[in-house]
Parts: C-alpha cells; sequence; structure tokens
C-alpha cells in the first residue's frame, strides 16, 4: 500500500544529485577577473588570443588561475584584486600601444570561482542583480520628437524620386514639422501625384490646402505609423544599447523600455560610470564610399607616395589599408535593413541591405558608371572611421536592394549585417536619472536576505518537528529538497537573482510547508476516524492531494498574472515565485511520501506513526490517544 517503486526512488535520487550539482556553483563566490572583449567592429576576437594574453602576463609575472576564451572574449581569474589590477594594467598597454585608439576593451570583471569541473557540466552560479553586486542604473529618454522628424525627411526624399519615375511636375517638396508638403501650380498634376502618393506612402495622409493660386498636397502621418515609427526607434535603440554594454563585460545587464519613451539600463557589477556612459552614449554613423585604385593609390600604400588629394587612408577588415574615396555615396539614413543570408547563384554567405528611394536612385546610377570597381562601406564611432567591407561591383544594381558577398563566411555575414542595421541610434537619447550602487551595499543586502531566509527555514523547521514530531522531520527534509531544486533551477537557467527574489524565495518557503501541514493533519484525521496507520499514511497523501494542487494552480495563476504584466522587481519575483510554486508540488508530495514510504512502507503490523497528538472528537474516551505510540 505505502511502498514506492523502484524507479521513483531512483527519479528522486536524480533530482537530488541534479539539485545538488547545479546549486553547488553558488557556495564558491566570485573572483576578481579581467576580460578582453573587441573594442572595434572590424576586429574579432578567437581563441588565438589566449596565448597572446597568457604570453603578456607571464612577462609581467603575474600569474592567473586560468585564462580562457568563452566565445565572444578572452577571460582571465585572478585570486585576490591587487593582482586583477596589475593584470589590467599589463594587457592594456601590451594590447593597446596606442591609448587614444583602442583596439581591445580591457575591462575588470568578475568570475565564478567554482571548480572547472562544475564549469566543464555548464552547472554555473545565478546572476546577481544591481542591488545584490552593485554597479550603475540609468534612465535613458528617447527623443521622439527626433525620430519622427527623420521619418519626415525620408518621406521628402521619397516624394522627389516618385514624382521624378512618374514625370509628375510640382513646384517644391518641403517639410513642415512632421508634415511633408508638395506645391502644385497645374491642378491635373496635382490629381496625378494625389493618386500616385496615396497608393506608394500609404502611412501619410494627404489633405489639399489651398494657397494663393497654387495647391498644396499635405502629407500628415497616420497615428497608428506615427506608433509604429516610435516602437521602431526605441526597439532599435534598445538593440543598440546591448551591442554597446556587452563591450562592458557585463554578466547579466538589464534594458528594458519603461512606458513609452524611456529606457532603463542597469549593469550589475559595473562601478566605473564614466565608462559606462562613454560606451551607451557613443554614436556610430554609417558612409558608403568608393575606393581609389588609380596608380597613386597603389603607390601611397606602398609608402612610396602621400595619399592623393581628395582621398583617406582606412585599415580593412583583416588589417589591410585601403585608400578610400572623401566623397560620400551614402550614409546610414538612407539604408532601412540589413539582413544575413546567402547569395542565390554560388550559395556563399552575403548580407542583403534594402535602401530607402533616395538611396536606390543614387546607387543605381553610381554602380552603373562604376562596373569592376570597389565600394567600400565605413562606420565611424569617435570619429574614428573603419571599412567593414569593401566588395567589387559586378553590375548596375537597382531597386534598392544590394547584395555584399565575397570571402565571407556566415558568422561575418551576421556580424556585418547586425553593424550595418543597429549600429547607431535611431533616435537621440539623454540621461535624466543616474544611480550607483556599492558594492559593500550589494554585499550588506546579500546578508540581510539570506538570513532572512534561513532564520525563516530553522523557523519553520523548529516548528514542524515540534508540532508533528517525525512527519514534521520529514517535511522539513522536503523543503529543504524544494529550497534545493528551486536553487538548481534558477542556476541552470541563469536567472537574476535580485531582492524581490529572495523575497519570493522567503515566501515560497512558507507556502511550499503549508502542502505537508495538509497532509500530516489529513493523516491525523484519518487516525481519528479509526483508519490503521498504513491505511491513514496512504488516505492521507491522496485526498490531501487534490487540494494541494487547486491551492498551488490558484495561486501559480496570481504569479503569471504578475509575470505577465510586471516588469523589473516584480517581475524578477514573480520568476522566483512561479517556479518555486511547480518545484514544492514535486517535493512537498512525492519527495515526503518517499520517505515516509522508506520509513514506514515495510511495517506489515504498523501500530502507530510519530505524528504528534491525535484528538479524537469521542469525548469518553478518558484520555487523548497518542498516535505516536508503538
Amino acid at each position: 500500500m505505502n511502498r514506492y517503486p523502484i524507479w521513483k526512488y531512483l527519479l528522486l535520487a536524480v533530482a537530488l544529485v541534479v539539485g545538488l550539482v547545479f546549486t553547488l556553483p553558488n557556495f564558491f563566490g566570485e573572483a576578481p577577473a579581467v576580460q578582453v572583449s573587441s573594442g572595434k567592429v572590424t576586429l574579432k576576437v578567437d581563441a588565438g588570443l589566449v596565448a597572446r594574453v597568457e604570453s603578456i602576463l607571464q612577462q609581467a609575472g603575474v600569474k592567473a588561475d586560468f585564462v580562457q576564451f568563452d566565445g565572444s572574449s578572452v577571460k582571465a581569474r585572478f585570486a585576490d584584486t591587487d593582482t586583477q589590477i596589475k593584470a589590467k594594467d599589463a594587457i592594456a598597454k601590451a594590447l593597446n600601444p596606442d591609448a587614444a585608439d583602442p583596439s581591445y576593451i580591457v575591462a575588470l570583471n568578475l568570475l565564478s570561482r567554482s571548480p572547472t569541473w562544475l564549469a566543464s557540466m555548464h552547472a554555473l552560479p545565478m546572476y546577481l542583480g544591481l542591488d545584490l553586486r552593485g554597479g550603475v542604473h540609468f534612465l535613458m529618454q528617447v527623443d521622439m520628437k527626433a525620430a519622427l522628424t527623420k521619418k519626415a525627411e525620408s518621406f521628402t526624399g521619397d516624394m522627389r524620386s516618385l514624382m521624378r519615375d512618374k514625370n509628375i511636375r510640382h513646384a517644391g517638396i518641403t517639410r513642415e514639422g512632421n508634415d511633408v508638403a508638395i506645391r502644385f501650380r497645374d491642378r491635373g498634376a496635382l490629381e496625378q501625384a494625389r493618386a500616385v502618393l496615396t497608393e506608394q506612402l500609404s502611412d501619410l495622409q494627404w489633405a489639399e490646402v489651398a494657397d494663393g493660386s497654387d495647391a498644396r498636397l499635405v502629407g500628415s502621418l497616420k497615428a497608428e505609423a506615427a506608433n509604429r515609427v516610435q516602437e521602431q526607434a526605441i526597439q532599435q535603440n534598445i538593440t543598440t544599447l546591448h551591442n554597446r554594454v556587452n563591450e562592458l563585460g557585463v554578466a547579466e545587464p538589464v534594458i528594458q523600455k519603461q512606458g513609452l519613451d524611456r529606457v532603463v539600463v542597469q549593469l550589475p557589477g559595473v562601478q566605473d560610470t564614466a565608462k559606462a556612459k562613454d560606451i551607451i552614449g557613443r554614436t556610430a554613423t554609417l558612409e558608403i564610399r568608393m575606393v581609389d585604385d588609380s596608380a597613386e593609390a597603389v603607390s601611397a600604400l606602398r609608402g612610396d607616395a602621400p595619399v592623393p588629394f581628395g582621398t583617406e587612408r582606412y585599415i580593412e577588415r583583416g588589417g589591410a589599408p585601403l585608400i578610400v574615396k572623401r566623397q560620400v555615396i551614402l550614409t546610414g539614413e538612407n539604408l532601412t535593413d540589413a539582413q544575413p543570408g546567402f547569395d542565390g547563384q554560388t550559395q556563399e554567405p552575403a548580407v542583403h541591405l534594402t535602401l530607402d528611394a533616395k538611396g536606390a536612385r543614387i546607387f543605381r546610377d553610381v554602380t552603373r558608371e562604376s562596373v569592376g570597381k570597389r565600394m567600400a562601406i565605413l562606420l565611424f564611432e569617435k570619429g574614428k572611421g573603419e571599412v567593414v567591407t569593401a566588395p567589387v561591383i559586378r553590375s548596375e544594381i537597382g531597386g534598392g536592394r544590394v547584395q555584399i558577398s565575397g570571402r565571407m563566411t556566415t558568422s561575418e555575414a551576421n556580424d556585418v549585417a547586425l553593424l550595418l542595421r543597429a549600429g547607431s541610434l535611431a533616435a537621440p537619447m539623454e540621461i535624466i536619472e543616474e544611480r550607483t550602487i556599492g558594492p559593500s551595499l550589494g554585499k550588506e543586502n546579500i546578508d540581510k536576505g539570506f538570513a532572512s531566509v534561513s532564520w525563516g527555514f530553522a523557523a519553520i523547521a523548529a516548528f514542524m518537528c515540534a508540532y508533528y514530531l517525525l512527519f514534521g522531520l520529514f517535511s522539513t527534509l522536503a523543503l529543504a529538497f524544494n529550497l534545493l531544486l528551486l536553487v538548481a533551477v534558477l542556476s541552470m537557467l541563469q536567472a537574476t537573482l535580485t531582492l524581490p527574489g529572495i523575497a519570493a524565495i522567503a515566501l515560497t518557503l512558507g507556502m511550499a510547508i503549508d502542502a505537508n501541514v495538509l497532509i500530516n493533519e489529513r493523516v491525523r484525521e484519518e487516525l481519528r476516524g479509526g483508519a490503521s496507520p498504513q491505511a491513514a499514511i496512504h488516505a492521507g497523501y491522496e485526498r490531501a492531494w487534490g487540494t494541494i494542487l487547486d491551492s498551488n494552480i490558484t495561486t501559480l495563476i496570481a504569479g503569471l498574472a504578475l509575470l505577465a504584466f510586471g516588469s523589473g522587481p516584480v517581475r524578477g519575483f514573480a520568476v522566483v515565485h512561479c517556479l518555486g510554486i511547480l518545484t514544492s508540488m514535486f517535493s512537498a508530495v512525492m519527495f515526503s511520501r518517499g520517505l515516509v514510504n522508506l520509513w514506514y512502507g515495510r511495517q506489515k503490523k504498523l501500530k502507530g506513526v510519530s505524528i504528534g497528538q491525535v484528538w479524537r472528537p469521542d469525548q469518553a474516551a478518558a484520555a487523548p490517544v497518542k498516535a505516536e505510540e508503538a
């Protein structure tokens, strides 16, 4: 009746081992480290940098616990902060001879002290949030008016191209705030233009306005189109901020939308506010120019002569120099999209660009006149320009769709597309709120949070053991198993633990024990009704399960609502809360029953169970019956 099959005990044993393995890294703490990442868009960090960093540390007499490549950066861990700072200075001096134009970003970071065998199993500690680790918090305001103005400017270019292509005469196109206006002297031309513009520029609402002897068509952005422009602007800004924050080596940054036009940026572990502001506020611009392949340019590349008049020297992808003409053909303003893909003929990795109407017209004219020549795509950051790619023009390219291919891997195609698509902010932003939280305050929050969980667990354990005796001990062990599983799941998901998350863990302990209280009281009720101990245990668990399921589902619904509609700390609380409910249902029922079955299940002639006082309703009894009596 009260026996588990072997497979259930094996399942519990596996869950226990997995819980221990994935919870263990959280107890080792963090060690100071130095992270080296790319400081330029054309420089890619690979595994070869590991040997170079090791050589630098060896020459500087600095011993590292290890140096490893994690896919996008190289990290070196050290025993203490003094060694960390010495290593950072040595690495920065060796990798960046010109401090004004650094090729690599060398940043201080923290890495887990957990053994490498745990890391090899992908057993990693939870990330700590801003309130537990310290760091910086920015609230940024996005200039939505600038985004709408930028969109209106692009509409004026599209209108000029349409009027030219359709051979419609007009007296001028102007931008009036966020509206665009086109003047006509001929009524027939106005009607023809209205039909074309209504069809081609459907995001604008067109209205005719009298202007003396002339007439004007005024296009106003529709409300749904304006909302879409603003949403796209803030999403592109968030994407760009993510790309930039990665350079700081922040373990788990929080970059999320707040309200309609604000972005919250939280960088745990970053104490250098000036550097964080410098990275976040960076502006990047895209330019397309022609490569100079004249004899004078070739001589300049060899160093035999200065660069020709009207040209500049830049560094191509891979480190080779390139002479590029100063004249700018197109800028990032004309680029609407960039996606990685493949060449339709050769199946080589490629980048597919989409230009607006003005850009498509210019690009068509330039490529028609420059077949066989190279065109350079440059990205400028902090006044420094670098060549992202310089493909050869094979034929005239029209229609606003451009393909970049040749000598490119799939990974490089993805990188180039990302740089071209999100290299700059879609709309200006300014920091309107800034807070710095020190690591000492974070450590104090951790200590207080863990103390609250520990004291809460101890108080619950003491009460359960005193009130339910051996069944109380089983309940306490099930509660510990639940806590172990919860921390393990959070670690496996690489969740970010914050103060609200610790509060959710403490709350989960109180809610999880409720299931065991229901089970224990149900067993007592069966004993009061005259059932045998074995039958009481079986009926107690079976009949309490329905109540436990109902109560946990209703609580889970509330947690899911917080998860769906909450943000920031509320969302962090909801994640831990929902996971805690799921783990408690497993531990409170299956694990605790496994312990009870293991202890009592093999006793065929069981006379009593240790579950505290069982008060019978029959007042005629001389004294209450104790269920723990043998």
